[in-house]
C-alpha cells in the first residue's frame, strides 16, 4: 500500500489542477465573453478530448514497452508540457492566447491521465484495487479541497499564485512517482503484446458492456446534479448563492471521508455488493430531496449521498478492470472515461433543458430515474468465473 500512497500523490495532482482550474478559469473567460453558454463549452473542452484521445492513449500505454515501462513515458512527456501552459493560463493577453493555453494544457493533460490511473491496477494485486482506488481517491479529493481552500487565499494575493504553485506540485509529484515507482520492478509481471491491434469483441463483452452503460447513468446523474445544484438550491429553496454552494460541499467532504472505508468494504464484501448499495442508497437520497425543507435535512441528505457515491465510484474503476486482462488496463481506463466524459457533456444541457420545460422540481427527479436505469443494468453483470476469465486469456494469448 506504500506505492499506493506514493502513486497516489499522481491523482492528488491532477485533482488539484482540474479544481483549479474549473473554480478559477472561467474567471478570465468572463474578461471577455458575454454568453455564459460559450463559457460553458470551453470549459468542456476536457471532456471533448476525453472522448477520443483517453481511450487511444490509453490503449497506446497497454502496448508500449520501454526501459521506464508502459505507463511512465506518458508521464514524462505530458506532465512537464501540462506543467507548462498550466502555469501561462494567468499571463494571457487574449482571448486568443487564452483558448491557445487551455487546449494545449488540456491536451497534455490527456497524455498522462489514463496512464497515471493505469498505474494502479498495474502495480496492485486485484483482491487489493478497492483499497488502492479508495487511497487514490481520498488523495485526489484532498486536492480539490486544497485547491479551493489554499487556491482561493492565493488568487486573491496575486491571480496567478495558484496557477504557478499547481504547476510546481505537477512537477513534485512527477518526481515523487518517478523515483518511488518503477515500473520494471514494481508491476504485476506481463507479457509483452505484440499483435496491431487490441480485440474489441473480447473487451467489450457483455458484463463490460452494461458496466459502462452504469457508468454512463450514474455519471449522468451527478453530473447534471452537481453542474445545476447551485442553481436549484437559489430557485428551489431560496437559498442565498453562498449557502448553495457551501451544500454542496457537504456531499464532496463526504465523499473524500467514505474513500477509504469504501475500499475496504469492497475488498471485503465485493465490488458489485458495494456498487449496488451504493446506486440504492443514492436513489432513495435523491428521491427525498424532493421533499426537503430545510437546509439541515438538505445537508444531512448531501452527506448520506457523498458516502453512497464513495461506494460506487471507489469500486467501480477496480471492477471493470477485472473484467478484462493487465494487457488491457490502460483501455479500459480510456472507455471509462470516455463514458463518463460523454455523460458530463450530456446531462447538464439535458436536464437543464428538462428543468426549463417543467421546473427546477424536476431536477431530482430525473436524477433519480437516471439511477434506477444504472441498477437496472447493474443487475445485468455478470462477474465472469475463473473458467472464464481462463478462456479470455486464452485469447488475448496470455
Amino acid at each position: 500500500m506504500k506505492k499506493i500512497w506514493l502513486l497516489g500523490f499522481g491523482f492528488f495532482s491532477i485533482s488539484l489542477g482540474w479544481s483549479l482550474y474549473n473554480g478559477f478559469v472561467p474567471f478570465f473567460l468572463d474578461n471577455y465573453l458575454t454568453s455564459t453558454a460559450l463559457i460553458g463549452f470551453l470549459m468542456t473542452i476536457d471532456n471533448y478530448f476525453a472522448l477520443f484521445l483517453q481511450p487511444y492513449i490509453g490503449n497506446r500505454s497497454d502496448r508500449t514497452n520501454t526501459r521506464y515501462g508502459r505507463r511512465m513515458p506518458y508521464l514524462l512527456i505530458g506532465i512537464p508540457i501540462a506543467a507548462l501552459f498550466f502555469g501561462l493560463i494567468p499571463f494571457h493577453t487574449s482571448l486568443l492566447t487564452l483558448i491557445i493555453f487551455m487546449v494545449c494544457m488540456n491536451l497534455s493533460m490527456a497524455i498522462f491521465r489514463s496512464p497515471t490511473i493505469a498505474l494502479m491496477p498495474d502495480i496492485t494485486p486485484e483482491t487489493e484495487r478497492t483499497k488502492a482506488n479508495g487511497i487514490i481517491n481520498f488523495m485526489g479529493g484532498c486536492g480539490g479541497i486544497l485547491a479551493f481552500s489554499a487556491g482561493s487565499l492565493l488568487f486573491d494575493i496575486e491571480e496567478s499564485l495558484p496557477f504557478l504553485a499547481v504547476s510546481a506540485m505537477f512537477l513534485i509529484a512527477l518526481l515523487i512517482v518517478f523515483n518511488k515507482i518503477k515500473e520494471n520492478r514494481d508491476a504485476i509481471p506481463y507479457t509483452i503484446l505484440t499483435t496491431p491491434k487490441i480485440n474489441y469483441k473480447v473487451e467489450l463483452n457483455a458484463p463490460t458492456i452494461f458496466l459502462l452503460a452504469a457508468i454512463f447513468f450514474w455519471f449522468m446523474a451527478i453530473q447534471g446534479m452537481e453542474a445545476l445544484f447551485t442553481l436549484y438550491g437559489i430557485n428551489e429553496l431560496s437559498l442565498s448563492k453562498s449557502a448553495s454552494a457551501f451544500s454542496l460541499a457537504f456531499f464532496s467532504l463526504s465523499f473524500v471521508l467514505s474513500a477509504i472505508p469504501s475500499g475496504l468494504l469492497g475488498a471485503k464484501y465485493g465490488k458489485k455488493k458495494m456498487i449496488l448499495i451504493g446506486i440504492i442508497g443514492l436513489f432513495f437520497v435523491f428521491f427525498l430531496l424532493n421533499w426537503v425543507e430545510t437546509v439541515f435535512f438538505l445537508r444531512t441528505l448531501l452527506l448520506l449521498g457523498g458516502m453512497f457515491w464513495a461506494s460506487i465510484n471507489i469500486n467501480s474503476y477496480p471492477y471493470i478492470v477485472s473484467f478484462g486482462s493487465e494487457h488491457s488496463f490502460g483501455t479500459r481506463t480510456g472507455l471509462y472515461y470516455l463514458v463518463s466524459s460523454l455523460a458530463a457533456i450530456i446531462s447538464p444541457p439535458i436536464l437543464g433543458l428538462l428543468i426549463d420545460l417543467f421546473g427546477f422540481g424536476i431536477l431530482f427527479n430525473a436524477t433519480a430515474g437516471s439511477m434506477l436505469f444504472a441498477l437496472a443494468c447493474m443487475l445485468k453483470v455478470k462477474t465472469p468465473s475463473n473458467t472464464q476469465n481462463r478462456k479470455y486469456n486464452n485469447k488475448t494469448g496470455l
